[in-house]
């Protein structure tokens, strides 16, 4: 009996023994596990990435804005990672109508960022990290119905850039309340209703062919006008012609009139002259002659003698 009960005292001692190893590696695990949750807890270093700021809070209650890069805060407060860099709003079919009732249509993406000094404004009031989405769609669709009111749908096809910029002017305004400002508009959609449409085609339609006829009609006007110029042109250019050759002419006739005249007046200035000219012609013939006559007289011949007796 009593070897039995060494041997079975024997058997419990390694079984006490393992199961105090175990409590005692089970008691070290719950210990690691406790202290790296407590260092996860008070681990008092962080880090702000780049376009964002570190919202910090005790309590509850914004105590300060951190910038880029690491931060050191004891365990009592708490960082919130806050995105300032720029982000974008979809604003699909946002609906508004003109000065002349006539529905309309738009399609926006708007660009914004938060303003780095109303971080903490925008993160008590509006958003925990910096996303302003929901806001930015109700302003728009605000900002688009009050700026087509000042507008007739004709001014609003012609003056789309003026619309425009209206509308990126009273939406700046309109963001800078939530502590946003606008990066750029644009405007991906515009439309009215459909019979407008139509009927704004058809007039752009009429008003095409409109400027062909009268392109048309501007293009046979200038052709019948440079016919015109032509027959004038020609009809000058043959009484200039007949001008000048009336004119030659008459400068001829003057010339020949004033050439007679001069012969004239000489003539009969040299009366003496010219007599004189006949008596040596006379004399010439005379001083030629051989003394005898003409064997042969005819009717109507000259006789030397009686010329010269003369």
């Amino acid at each position: 009996m009593a070897k039995h009960l060494e041997i079975l005292d024997g058997l419990q001692r390694p079984n006490d023994e393992g199961g105090f190893e175990l409590k005692k590696w089970i008691r070290y695990g719950v210990i690691g596990v406790a202290a790296l949750i407590a260092l996860s807890i008070l681990w008092p270093f962080n880090s702000v990435p780049t376009g964002y700021r570190g919202v910090v809070t005790q309590f509850g209650a914004i105590s300060g804005v951190e910038d880029e890069g690491m931060v050191l805060l004891p365990p009592w407060k708490k960082l919130s990672i806050f995105s300032i860099r720029a982000e974008q709003a979809d604003v699909k079919d946002a609906e508004g109508a003109t000065s002349d009732t006539q529905p309309v249509k738009v399609s926006l993406t708007v660009r914004y960022s938060i303003s780095t000094n109303r971080v903490a404004e925008v993160f008590e009031k509006y958003s925990h990290d910096g996303d302003l989405s929901s806001y930015v769609q109700t302003a728009t669709h605000e900002v688009f119905k009050q700026v087509t009111a000042r507008y007739t749908a004709p001014d609003l096809i012609a003056k789309r850039s003026v619309v425009s910029g209206d509308i990126a002017t009273a939406l700046r305004t309109k963001l800078n309340t939530y502590g946003a400002q606008v990066i750029n508009i644009d405007m991906t959609g515009f439309s009215f209703s459909p019979s407008y449409m139509e009927a704004i085609n058809e007039k752009v339609t009429q008003e095409q062919k409109r400027q062909a006829a009268d392109n048309k009609l501007k293009t046979v006007e200038s052709e019948q006008k440079q016919k015109v110029a032509i027959a004038e042109a020609e009809a000058a250019a043959v009484r200039a012609t007949a001008d000048g050759q009336a004119y030659a002419q008459l400068k001829v006739a003057t010339a020949q009139a004033e050439s007679l005249k001069i012969q004239n007046a000489a003539l009969s200035q040299s009366h003496d002259v010219l007599e004189l000219r006949r008596i040596e012609v006379e004399q010439t013939k005379a001083s030629r002659w051989n003394g005898q006559l003409p064997q042969n007289v005819y009717a109507g011949a000259p006789i030397p003698f009686l010329n010269v007796g003369k």
